[in-house]
């Protein structure tokens, strides 16, 4: 038997991706008509900020060129949920901000009262212009040690 395996024709990365992503999709869209989170549930959405469709205030660019992680637990409002992505209302020192993130920029969504994380892969065409982008003042998820309940998706594409 070999070792190297044929590239596949079908792009089973980019479905599996895209597949959780709409668990992402289901799940803030299970919450949005709700003041509340259900229990302790908050979590942690990770995302690149240059993504294309990214909308975030020009301060938060320039302070997080990179990737951003937000915080929805207990101050958050408007939060709209569609196929392309999600819009939330959040504080960043003191100011109100909304932000736009498409699903496609998301990098990690985290859960830590339940121990539940997804991570992504995001490809960004380098020569697409840079997004407004921001990070918020919360630090990040720590990550989970024991993996349970931890789904990566990284199958390392071929080029």
């Amino acid at each position: 038997m070999t070792d190297n395996l044929p590239d596949s024709l079908i792009p089973y990365d980019d479905i599996v991706q895209e597949a959780l992503r709409a668990v992402v999709g289901r799940v803030l869209g299970g919450i949005q008509s709700n003041a509340d989170l259900p229990g302790g549930h908050h979590f942690y959405i990770t995302f690149k900020t240059t993504a294309p469709g990214v909308v975030i205030p020009k301060q938060l660019a320039q302070r997080f060129p990179d990737e951003m992680t937000v915080v929805l637990q207990n101050k958050f409002w408007d939060l709209t949920v569609d196929e392309e992505g999600f819009e939330v209302g959040l504080t960043f020192s003191q100011v109100p901000t909304k932000l736009f993130v498409p699903f496609a920029a998301i990098t990690a969504f985290v859960d830590p009262s339940v121990e539940f994380a997804l991570h992504f892969q995001v490809n960004i065409d380098e020569a697409a212009p840079a997004q407004a982008v921001a990070e918020n003042d919360v630090p990040k998820a720590a990550p989970i040690e024991d993996g349970s309940n931890v789904v990566t998706v990284d199958f390392g594409r071929k080029k």
